[in-house]
């Protein structure tokens, strides 16, 4: 049982004054993380690793992969309750509240229990909602969960706050891979102002303003996936609105 990265343990710490950036990386498309210099590195404060589906990518290869060039703790994003790996630091793991599917809501956790417990790996529970990106996500086909209109913020709102009652540390508001446009600055300031849990959001962010903005609104960490390792560039991009915000 390998030590855990102290880092994992923000996530679960509530509402926070510093912001943070997080890289999704899919274990199916892989990562040249070796490719980023140490500077670029540098401005990510934690990596996801999984998918709503994992086809042909191997997890554990994956992180390890990621491990031989960073310290930054390694999050596992899981899609379904087999998706575990020792290898990494911590797991989100995801209920998915904003859905009515009992297999995603404790079936699958009910499933992965004592390997979870046998890993050693740090337990973040957390209160997951999808919500409409503007385009049907994998994500939403694969769950057969309808996400929350994107205009109907006092839905998500009272979902978190639920999600939070039931003694969940972390909520994720997830506009899915692909999405047209990210999860709307009004969907955040309700949930921000009903939940004093750590907010992740991610989902359609590719710009720097989408970012400023979803920070802006209340969001602790926000979540990047294919968009860094397209344009390395955007990462330091990302990194200046950061700094400007904590200023």
């Amino acid at each position: 049982m390998n030590q855990k990265h102290p880092g994992v343990d923000i996530l679960q710490s509530g509402r926070t004054h510093r912001k943070y950036l997080a890289w999704l990386i899919d274990p199916d498309k892989g990562a040249s993380f070796s490719a980023l210099d140490i500077e670029l590195q540098a401005q990510i404060d934690f990596i996801f690793v999984g998918g709503s589906l994992l086809t042909s990518g191997d997890m554990e290869t994956c992180i390890s992969k990621i491990k031989e060039h960073t310290r930054c703790p390694v999050v596992i994003f899981p899609g379904h309750g087999s998706h575990i790996c020792n290898k990494a630091d911590g797991i989100l793991l995801l209920s998915l509240v904003s859905g009515r599917n009992p297999e995603l809501l404790i079936g699958q956790h009910v499933n992965a229990a004592m390997n979870l417990k046998q890993s050693g790996l740090q337990i973040i529970p957390t209160a997951y909602l999808l919500i409409d990106g503007g385009k049907s996500s994998t994500v939403s086909y694969i769950t057969q969960t309808q996400p929350i209109p994107s205009d109907k913020p006092e839905i998500a709102a009272v979902t978190a706050l639920a999600g939070t009652q039931l003694g969940m540390k972390c909520v994720y508001l997830d506009a899915g891979s692909g999405a047209i446009k990210p999860v709307q600055t009004g969907t955040i300031l309700a949930v921000r102002n009903h939940c004093d849990a750590f907010l992740v959001v991610g989902g359609g962010i590719r710009t720097p303003s989408d970012a400023r903005k979803a920070w802006e609104s209340g969001a602790d960490c926000i979540v990047v996936g294919n968009a860094i390792e397209e344009n390395q560039e955007f990462l330091l991009q990302l990194a200046e609105e950061k700094l400007l915000m904590q200023n």
